[in-house]
């Protein structure tokens, strides 16, 4: 335990400051990498006009060359990857306008349906309706 311990150098656990940015750098890339791989194969599943094929091929080539391949598929397909998202932001806002909205008040009129119909007790309708006001 005692070669732990910092020694005149400046050293920690064997490690020297240059090589903890050394480290730290190293992390940047890989998290880098990571956020660019998410979005080109993202990019590359939303597409309509790649074939299977042509997508397992662009994975291989993402995993096998990390770097190399997010850079190639940035040169040679990056130019919609734009569009698409914005097509796709669009489609996603489109379709949440569309969805229907809750309302406390339909809620209390279907849970007063169900009590008139004999489904609830009066104990369950004035939880439930407690819960929709609380």
């Amino acid at each position: 335990m005692i070669d732990a311990l910092p020694i005149g150098g400046g050293h920690v656990f064997g490690m020297s400051f240059g090589t903890f940015l050394l480290d730290m750098f190293v992390i940047f890339l890989l998290i880098i990498w990571f956020w660019l791989l998410i979005r080109v194969v993202s990019d590359l599943f939303r597409r309509d006009d790649t074939s299977g094929l042509g997508r397992v091929l662009w994975v291989i080539c993402l995993v096998l060359l990390p770097y190399l391949g997010i850079f190639a598929y940035l040169l040679t397909q990056g130019w919609g990857m734009t569009e698409r998202e914005q097509q796709f932001s669009a489609l996603a806002r489109q379709s949440l306008r569309g969805a229907p909205s809750f309302s406390v008040a339909d809620e209390i009129a279907k849970l007063d349906g169900l009590k008139a119909s004999g489904s609830l007790s009066d104990v369950e309708h004035r939880k439930l309706r407690a819960r929709l006001l609380g």
